[in-house]
């Protein structure tokens, strides 16, 4: 045997043994990449949760930023409404230096003119 010989059974045994190793690797790379089971699935699967949420949290901005317009506009009303509150009540206090006593009827009057204030804020 010469070392010719040798060597080129050597390259065909380690040729042997890369293609084994190749078949192998390629099976593995299959089921990895699998879209059912293997991580590609799993990479679908992720892929379509991040769009799910995506859209979740642009419709709670939505949500949440019409709600602050509307909370802003509240406000607003509010404090215009206890503006006018205030200079009512400043008008009232000029106009009239001592209270009197109030019969029950302009009670009665002032308590209902008070519960639709308070429904209408």
């Amino acid at each position: 045997m010469t070392l010719d010989l040798a060597v080129d059974i050597a390259l065909a045994a380690f040729g042997a043994v890369l293609a084994a190793f190749c078949f192998v690797l390629s099976g593995r790379l299959r089921r990895l990449n699998d879209l059912e089971t293997g991580l590609g699935g799993a990479i679908a699967v992720m892929t379509a949760e991040i769009n799910r949420l995506e859209a979740a949290i642009g419709a709670a901005k939505a949500e949440a930023t019409a709600a602050t317009k509307a909370l802003a506009t509240q406000v607003e009303r509010a404090k215009t409404e206890r503006a006018l509150w205030t200079l009512h009540q400043q008008q009232g206090s000029a106009r009239r230096p001592l209270r009197r006593r109030r019969s029950a009827e302009t009670e009665a009057a002032t308590e209902h003119r008070a519960r639709i204030e308070a429904e209408h804020v």
